[in-house]
């Protein structure tokens, strides 16, 4: 590794490893930002754009696409629910894919989530740095969480 920058992040999150970040802010799923999400993924099934119907579902009303909560968790606003500080010299991070998704709880339009990261690992791959990095989104006032997953980010210098 021959990009100082790079090394510098290296030893910054090596220190963060394992070390949970500062929640986000509580994010509300409307039912426009779930009709939304239907409409860009073709994803139209009744459970998530009929509230009357959905009432008499399995889930007592509509609730959001497990792949919209997957889609939102690392963009929330508010605190670093990706658990990354700022990192000098870094050009840009690049989705590199997910490891382990689970939805263990399904989203209730009105619900509000927000998201917890906790850095796994880093290490140099490529001439970048890939991290994985542990999310896990919470609902307000409920027990269990919607989704627990593995992000895997490419930060490139």
């Amino acid at each position: 590794m021959s990009n100082p920058a790079m090394e510098q992040a290296l030893a910054t999150l090596n220190e963060r490893i394992g070390k949970a970040s500062e929640p986000t802010d509580w994010f509300e799923i409307t039912q426009d930002r779930v009709n939304g999400f239907a409409d860009a993924t073709l994803d139209q099934q009744w459970i998530h754009v009929d509230p009357e119907r959905a009432k008499t579902g399995p889930f007592g009303g509509p609730i959001a696409h497990g792949q919209l909560t997957l889609s939102i968790m690392t963009f929330l606003p508010g605190g670093s629910g990706v658990g990354l500080p700022e990192i000098d010299g870094m050009k840009l991070g690049i989705n590199y894919g997910w490891n382990r998704v689970r939805f263990m709880n399904p989203v209730q339009v009105g619900a509000k989530i927000r998201t917890v990261g906790k850095l796994k690992s880093v290490e140099e791959r490529g001439g970048m740095l890939e991290l994985v990095n542990e999310m896990t989104v919470e609902i307000e006032n409920a027990d269990k969480p919607a989704c627990v997953a593995e992000s895997v980010l490419r930060l490139v210098f």
